[in-house]
């Protein structure tokens, strides 16, 4: 998923349906993640209301992470060669 301010709807939807799917209360969650719960209320209705930092203590614990790509000093994708891929020299 990349995100945007205008995907932040999904990310609410899927931050719920994921401590849906693993049977936490906001409370149960809260504890789990070292958040609070009314931070689990705003990521899971606005996360636009809640500090990077905050989204990144809830989605770790609940197991999930978070990737950021395109830095400076990175090749862009299709210049990454895989090394050991394909066969060898004939």
């Amino acid at each position: 998923m990349q995100l945007t301010t205008e995907s932040l709807p999904v990310l609410a939807a899927q931050l719920l349906a994921e401590r849906k799917r693993q049977k936490l209360s906001r409370e149960q969650a809260a504890a789990v993640c070292n958040v609070s719960t009314s931070l689990i209320r705003d990521a899971e209705s606005d996360p636009a209301r809640c500090s990077l930092g905050k989204l990144l203590l809830l989605m770790r614990g609940l197991g999930l992470g978070l990737q950021a790509q395109g830095w400076s000093d990175e090749p862009p994708p299709a210049q990454v060669l895989a090394v050991g891929a394909g066969p060898g020299p004939a």
